[in-house]
């Protein structure tokens, strides 16, 4: 059952889906700014949270601005028969932050799965991968590493239009 965000709610995801501050009570500074305590923010988080409103709340790091500067995308040619025993192993991998297949497009795209790994230098992240072919016993991959990063933007979706809807309507 879907419910109707109050105007309270909506200030609340206004306030936090293009980030939150790094200050040791995040949750209680917007709390202050918004008229809420600390607890009554995280309970409301929660059950934005658990009716499905908010599908993810998670830290997004800028791996550049953090030293972490050799990003790759290794690309795989796994036999089909061998794919989710390699997944498993890929993804339990430390140094990997994704592992998920795509479909082969004979004669374009020859690999079907991608792992992404993140390093402070271009070496460590061809070890890595010499260690995973190793392990596993395929030898057919590239590594791709990217070569900018392009801005990255909040998924926030509330925007002025609805708040003014809802205050007006509050207001009947």
């Amino acid at each position: 059952m879907k419910r109707t965000l109050d105007k309270q709610d909506i200030i609340l995801l206004q306030n936090t889906q293009n980030g939150i501050e790094l200050v040791d009570n995040p949750f209680k500074m917007i709390g202050n700014n918004i008229g809420l305590s600390e607890e009554d923010v995280i309970s409301k988080l929660k059950k934005l949270i658990d009716e499905g409103v908010i599908r993810r709340f998670g830290a997004s790091i800028n791996n550049r601005k953090a030293g972490i500067i050799a990003n790759a995308m290794v690309v795989w040619k796994i036999p089909e028969s061998r794919v989710e025993e390699i997944g498993e192993l890929f993804s339990k991998n430390e140094y990997v932050t994704h592992c998920y297949t795509r479909t082969i497009i004979p004669g374009r795209w020859a690999y079907n799965m991608f792992t992404v790994i993140h390093s402070q230098e271009h070496s460590t992240v061809v070890s890595i991968v010499k260690e995973m072919s190793n392990l596993v016993g395929i030898d057919d991959y590239n590594i791709l590493f990217s070569t900018r990063e392009f801005k990255k933007t909040s998924n926030g979706r509330i925007v002025e239009k609805i708040i003014s809807k809802i205050i007006r309507e509050d207001k009947k």
